[in-house]
C-alpha cells in the first residue's frame, strides 16, 4: 500500500519516525512529507534514510513530477502525526501553501489527522472548531493521549504511541467497506474481565484477555464514532482514538458502565464479569490451615446487562456477548430476552481456546434469530461484522 506520512512541526514529530519504520516493515511504499517546522525538530536526511525514498516540503521540488497534486491522488492512506494545531487550521481552512497541505487537498483517500500540543491548545474552541469541521467532512482524528507533554506539562494533548497510531492506520487499509458509517455516533465498549478480591494476594477472576472488545472499540474510532472504553484488567495498549477508563472490578464496571451508557447511542458489552464475589474480604492474607479457607461463601454480582437493558432508551442501540459452553444458539435467544438487548453475540468458549487468542467464531442473533455467522476469524474481522450489523440495524 502507499502510504503518505505527514509530520508536522511538534516536539512529537521523532515518534514519527517509529511510526514510519512500523509501515515500511510491514511492506507499505511510504513517502514522507514534513512541514518547514518539522525539520528543525528531525531532519530530511533522517526520513530519507528510514523511508528510502527523497523527501520535500515545498511544491517546486521535482516540479516534473507535480507531487501537490500526484501524491494525494496515488496514496491509498494519509497519515499526520503529529498534527499541530497549526496544520490543522490550515488543513480546515483548505491551505494549500506547502507541499503537505497541497497533497491533502488531492487526497481521495481515508487521511488520519494525529494531533499533539499543549492541553490549552487542544482545547481551545478554534482547535476543537477546526476538528469538528475536518471530521464533518470525512477525516478522522485520533483523539490525543492523556500524559507528559513538552517540559514539566501533563494533560490531554500527547501523541498516542507509535503502535497505537499503527494499529489504527493499519486497520483502514484493510476495511471492506467505505467510508465513515459510524460517524456522529457515541459508542460504548466494555472489555476484559473483572477481578473480585478474597485477600490482598488473592482474587476470583475469569480468562477474558479484552482483545475482542479492544478490536470492537478500535473498529468504531476508525469508523468515525465517539468512542468510549471500559477496561477491566486489560494490560495492553489501549486503542488509539478511543477514551479509557480503567476498573477492576464487577461494581467497578457496573459504576462506570451506568454513568458512560448515558450518553451512548450504542452500548457493547463485551467485557466478561465476574458473577459471584467473596462475601467477605480479608484484611490480611488467608494462611494454609486457617479455618476460613476450609469455606469461601459468596454472593451475586450485579446483572450489568440486565440494569443497561432496562434503563436505556428507545435510542440506544444495546450489544451484548453471550460465552457458551453448550447449546449455546438456546442460551443465546433466552438471555438476550431476558436482559432485553437489541443484538447478542455468542460465541463457543468450550475448552477455552478462544480466550487470548486472537481469532474468534461468533454468530450475531437479534429477537428473530441469527442474522450472521462468522466462521474462525481474526477479532479485528469479527469485530468490523458486528459493526456491519450493528450499522445496517441503526440505517431501518
Amino acid at each position: 500500500m502507499r502510504i503518505v506520512l505527514g509530520v508536522a512541526g511538534g516536539i512529537a514529530a521523532f515518534k514519527a519516525c517509529s511510526l514510519l519504520r512500523l509501515y515500511t516493515e510491514s511492506g507499505h511504499d511510504v513517502t514522507v512529507v514534513p512541514t518547514e517546522a518539522a525539520l528543525n525538530f528531525v531532519g530530511k536526511a533522517t526520513w530519507e534514510a528510514l523511508s528510502g525514498r527523497p523527501v520535500a516540503s515545498d511544491v517546486f521540488t521535482d516540479v516534473s513530477s507535480v507531487q501537490h497534486v500526484q501524491l494525494g491522488r496515488e496514496a491509498d492512506l494519509v497519515v499526520i502525526a503529529p498534527a499541530t494545531a497549526d496544520l490543522l487550521a490550515r488543513a480546515a481552512t483548505g491551505r494549500a501553501d506547502d507541499l503537505l497541505t497541497s497533497t491533502l487537498l488531492t487526497a481521495t483517500c481515508p487521511v488520519v489527522f494525529a494531533p499533539a500540543m499543549h492541553t490549552e491548545m487542544w482545547e481551545h474552541p478554534a482547535t476543537r472548531a477546526n476538528v469538528d469541521l475536518l471530521r464533518e467532512r470525512g477525516n478522522l482524528i485520533i483523539e490525543p493521549a492523556t500524559g507528559r507533554l513538552t517540559g514539566a506539562d501533563t494533560g490531554k494533548g500527547r501523541l498516542p504511541e507509535p503502535e497505537q497510531i499503527y494499529a489504527f492506520t493499519h486497520s483502514l487499509l484493510n476495511k471492506t467497506w467505505s467510508g465513515t458509517d459510524l460517524a456522529g455516533l457515541k459508542v460504548l465498549v466494555t472489555a476484559g474481565g473483572t477481578r473480585e478480591g478474597i485477600d490482598p494476594v488473592r482474587f476470583i477472576g475469569n480468562r477474558s484477555s479484552g482483545k475482542q472488545g479492544f478490536a470492537l472499540a478500535a473498529a468504531a474510532a476508525t469508523r468515525g464514532a465517539d468512542v468510549s472504553l471500559i477496561a477491566a484488567n486489560v494490560e495492553t495498549l489501549p486503542p488509539a482514538g478511543v477514551i479509557t477508563h480503567a476498573v477492576e472490578t464487577t461494581e467497578e464496571l457496573r459504576a462506570a458502565t451506568v454513568r458512560e451508557s448515558d450518553r451512548a447511542d450504542v452500548v457493547v458489552l463485551a467485557a466478561a464479569p465476574v458473577d459471584f464475589r467473596p462475601a467477605r474480604v480479608s484484611a490480611t492474607k488467608i494462611k494454609r490451615g486457617d479455618d476460613t479457607t476450609s469455606t469461601l461463601s459468596l454472593v451475586a454480582n450485579p446483572d450489568i446487562a440486565a440494569e443497561i437493558g432496562r434503563k436505556k432508551g428507545e435510542d440506544t442501540l444495546l450489544v451484548i456477548f453471550a460465552a457458551e459452553t453448550d447449546d449455546g444458539l438456546r442460551h443465546a435467544a433466552k438471555k438476550l430476552e431476558s436482559k432485553k438487548a437489541d443484538l447478542i453475540v455468542l460465541n463457543d468458549v468450550s475448552g477455552g481456546a478462544v480466550f487470548g487468542s486472537s481469532s474468534n467464531a461468533v454468530t450475531i442473533l437479534d429477537s428473530s434469530g441469527p442474522v450472521a455467522s462468522v466462521s474462525e476469524s481474526t477479532k479485528e474481522v469479527v469485530a468490523d461484522i458486528i459493526w456491519d450489523t450493528v450499522a445496517a440495524r441503526l440505517a431501518r
